[in-house]
């Protein structure tokens, strides 16, 4: 204003007005501006304490700080639980204000956008890769003419399986044992070791037993190779190499020479391992390999009336058993002592190494089961079901349609896995002479009876199929 000159009252007023106004306005503009820099800044700093909190004691311990002190300088300052406690005050005052101002909605708009954040980086973050399945490496272990070739189809059949069919039987062709003593103990061990390596995927031990022997890993004389799919699919079946002749080649296309490198790796690559084995007998010896945690072992020991087994024997090993037929024939009272030594000690090894895994020692508990032919035949889907449960190997649809197809044929060749099974296990009674089946029932009664196997006294009984020779046992799965 110009010196001199005066304006009316009301005018002074409301001048003197509108200047207050624009103070106050300016004021309470720099009052927010400031409570939210502190607002900012105490969340800040709040979540630094709350971090602060959570220091591990054995961090704390290792520095040798007071956990209470950690923010202090020249001690001069509050401790951390009195500045946090500070801070909460604040932080409540800080957020009435909010309130008042109508701030908390965007407050909260932060705090989910930060929320996001943290779950796009959680996403964004390197899981650890799913474990694979354990892998399980299954013995078959059985005796000649107990059905293990049938039974064994049940694992061969299983994609996800390498298996092998008696690779044993080139070490029983190369190594000589005597019957009984240290010698039947010193088979034993190497049976053992043999299988240990294999179970590894180490095919190679087999070079040193099979004759001729294989010339750069390639062979033409692994025993039976047509009853491992393992060692007759791609890329394990090479081209066929002509006029090179294989003494067992595959069933159902022709490969050239077996090359050992190429079948080690295809064990490697399958998820589990089954091996069928008849000349393992005494399960007591197999406790290195059960006690190996590479190999996670499941024994299964499968068992069959040894009536039926000496009928099947006398058919298929018909030179081995001419003393029996000559007996037969000639209708002589006595059977030569050592052929019945012989007959009953088979049966006692079978029955001791059953007997072994039935008390489930602790080296074995969870690893033995014990199944009878005879049920397999009845029930084969259901066994299966059973052996691969207790493996603990998931049972796929292409054994079961295997089951299926095999288990009703009308085909039973001596070595066929082909078979109507509910009609063809007890086809032995119809043929065995009645004084053949009591040689049996006298020397392998202990056997017998553990096992479920009724005996017959005399000839009506064993051919009358009404009359069952089986006792119910339900399972024998020892878990």
């Amino acid at each position: 204003m110009e010196k001199g000159l005066s304006l009316p009252q009301d005018c002074r007023h409301f001048l003197h007005s509108l200047r207050m106004r624009s103070k106050y306005a300016l004021f309470l503009a720099f009052v927010v501006v400031v409570f939210v820099f502190i607002e900012k800044e105490n969340k800040i700093i709040s979540r630094v304490s709350d971090k602060l909190k959570q220091i591990p004691q054995s961090l704390v311990d290792a520095n040798s700080t007071d956990p209470a002190l950690v923010l202090a300088e020249n001690a001069s300052l509050l401790s951390l639980s009195e500045l946090d406690s500070a801070f909460l005050q604040l932080q409540s005052r800080l957020r009435n204000l909010s309130l008042q101002l109508g701030m908390e909605p965007a407050e909260e708009a932060e705090e989910e956008q930060m929320l996001e954040a943290e779950e796009e980086w959680e996403q964004l973050e390197p899981r650890p890769p799913a474990e694979a399945p354990p892998r399980r490496h299954v013995l078959l272990m059985a005796t000649t003419r107990t059905g293990s070739s049938f039974v064994g189809e049940f694992f061969n059949q299983q994609g996800n399986i390498f298996y092998l069919f008696e690779p044993l039987w080139h070490i029983e062709r190369t190594v000589t044992f005597e019957q009984g003593g240290a010698n039947a103990a010193g088979s034993a061990l190497v049976y053992r070791d043999v299988l240990k390596q294999l179970f590894l995927c180490d095919l190679y031990i087999l070079e040193h037993f099979i004759i001729p022997a294989p010339e750069d890993h390639l062979t033409q004389f692994v025993f039976r190779r047509g009853s491992s799919r393992s060692l007759c699919e791609d890329p394990v079946c090479t081209p066929l190499v002509k006029k090179v002749f294989e003494k067992y080649p595959c069933k159902n296309r022709r490969c050239g020479p077996l090359n050992m490198t190429l079948a080690a790796e295809a064990c490697r690559r399958k998820e589990h391992m089954a091996i069928k084995a008849v000349r393992i007998r005494q399960l007591e010896f197999l406790q290195p390999l059960a006690e190996d945690p590479r190999l996670d072992l499941r024994v299964i020991q499968l068992v069959r009336d040894p009536r039926a087994v000496l009928a099947s024997r006398m058919v298929a090993f018909a030179d081995k058993y001419e003393t029996w037929k000559k007996w037969l024939a000639k209708g002589q009272d006595q059977l030569r002592e050592e052929e019945v030594l012989r007959l009953k000690g088979n049966c006692e090894s079978i029955r001791l190494s059953a007997e072994l895994g039935l008390r489930q020692p602790a080296w074995l508990r969870g690893r033995y089961m014990l199944v009878r032919y005879e049920d397999v035949a009845l029930r084969p889907l259901q066994k299966a079901q059973e052996m691969y449960r207790f493996a603990g190997i998931p049972l796929t649809p292409q054994v079961e349609d295997w089951i299926q197809k095999n288990t009703q044929a009308a085909h039973d060749g001596i070595y066929s896995t082909q078979k109507n099974s509910s009609e063809q296990f007890e086809k032995w009674r119809f043929s065995m002479p009645f004084k053949l089946a009591q040689v049996v029932q006298a020397a392998c009664g202990p056997a017998m009876r553990l096992f479920g196997y009724k005996p017959v006294q005399d000839a009506a009984s064993l051919s009358n199929r009404s009359v069952s020779l089986l006792e119910e046992r339900g399972t024998f799965w020892v878990t």
